[in-house]
């Protein structure tokens, strides 16, 4: 039984990777490849009498692990200085006013469709109004420096804004007060606290030594999320201060002796610890989906409810989409179609589903919007693949290099 374990999961992962490299040599979305490995997977083994009870309960705990990875990643890829002021303004108003005209629209349409009440109706829409980093950074691989840029910034910011909403609104059951007192009180007590230990941890990065050095580090920050929630604060604040502040040691170069623990080997280390964060954020992403896929009852996606509202649903995701892009004057012909939902989407949705009040809403519909928004990414990344590999080879060159995570490292060694 434990060699059969260690076999599968072994399989499994290897499997997930050569899909990432299939992927992304034929521009397909590796989510939807992985989820569909998971549902095959369940309708091979069914017939065989084989079941993987402990799928249940693990898939919720991969999905937490994933949210702290994911969000912890995407700060490690921020880097905040003057000449990106302009682009930190534009990506947080476009992922904060995103987020809310989505939340407004799909709030309605569970309210006047699916017969939801309103604190329902919000609790539901908040999963599909976040824009997921972990799809959204891979597929922009292909466009302009400035756009990418200004993806990586937005998706990560509309990551933390959903999950700090949700968590709120979901403690909050309903009261605006409540809500607003959570959001707001917690923020700023757990805004202290991340400014009190990401130093902290920016000592420890520089000062560690010996032959493991990142994962206790790494149990650490977990350990502060979950410590976070039991204190009903809101945790992934403390994870993305920690990771701004060890890709922007500038910040806290003001004070001598802050200065003085900044290391000379920094540089090597914190690229060595974004390496072993996205290894461990990949294969976390990997089982969740594949597991996900597996988890999942192909009947509830075939119903016509669960069509409807998906397509409903996707129509309200692009249109404020839309709105949003027209409005600050961006890209819409290169950023419309990146707006995929992912992991975070799910595992809110799950999360929201043990409160008994989204039961309105089919979870069929979820599996389809992740799809069929990731499918839409993934041709959009292929799009712009093709307009650079069309463009002259000096302008495809400079498009192609440079990425806001290159410029971060450079940034975090200075």
């Amino acid at each position: 039984m434990t060699e059969t374990a260690i076999l599968a999961a072994s399989g499994l992962l290897l499997f997930a990777y050569l899909v990432d490299i299939v992927g992304r040599r034929f521009k397909l979305p590796s989510v939807v490849l992985l989820i569909a490995t998971g549902i095959a997977l369940r309708y091979a083994m069914d017939p065989a009498g084989l079941n993987l009870k402990w799928v249940d309960p693990i898939v919720p705990i991969l999905g937490t692990l994933g949210l702290v990875l994911i969000v912890l990643e995407g700060a490690l890829d921020l880097t905040i200085s003057r000449d990106r002021a302009r682009l930190i303004v534009a990506s947080s108003a476009s992922a904060a006013l995103g987020f809310g005209v989505a939340l407004a629209g799909i709030a309605m349409l569970c309210t006047w469709s699916v017969g939801m009440t309103p604190a329902a109706a919000v609790l539901a829409a908040i999963p599909f109004a976040v824009i997921s980093s972990a799809v959204a950074i891979p597929s922009a691989a292909g466009l302009r420096d400035r756009v990418r840029e200004f993806v990586i910034y937005e998706s990560s910011l509309s990551d933390i804004i959903g999950v700090l909403v949700f968590y709120s609104w979901l403690g909050a059951n309903g009261s605006i007060p409540d809500f607003a007192a959570d959001l707001f009180g917690s923020g700023a007590l757990s805004l202290v606290a991340a400014l009190v230990v990401a130093p902290v941890v920016f000592y420890v990065i520089n000062r560690i030594d010996g032959h493991v050095r990142f994962l206790p580090l790494l149990a650490a920050i977990v350990c502060l999320y979950a410590g976070g929630k039991v204190l009903h604060l809101s945790p992934l604040v403390l994870v993305l201060v920690c990771g701004l502040l060890l890709n922007n040691p500038h910040l806290i170069r003001w004070h001598v002796w802050l200065r003085s623990i900044h290391s000379d080997e920094y540089g090597q280390t914190l690229k060595e610890f974004k390496g072993l964060v996205a290894e461990l954020t990949f294969a976390t992403k990997s089982f969740f989906f594949l597991m996900l896929g597996y988890w999942t009852d192909v009947r509830l996606m075939g119903g016509a409810s669960a069509w409807m509202t998906a397509i409903a649903v996707i129509a309200v995701i692009y249109a404020s989409r839309f709105v949003v892009l027209r409005s600050l004057r961006r890209e819409v012909a290169e950023l419309l179609w990146i707006a995929p939902r992912g992991l975070i989407t799910v595992l809110l949705f799950l999360s929201a589903g043990h409160t008994g009040t989204v039961d309105a809403f089919p979870f069929g519909a979820v599996m389809l919007i992740v799809l069929a928004t990731s499918t839409a990414t993934a041709l959009a990344h292929r799009q712009a693949a093709r307009r650079a590999a069309e463009a002259t080879p000096e302008k495809a060159d400079s498009n192609v290099s440079g990425p806001a995570i290159s410029a971060a490292s450079q940034t975090a060694s200075e």
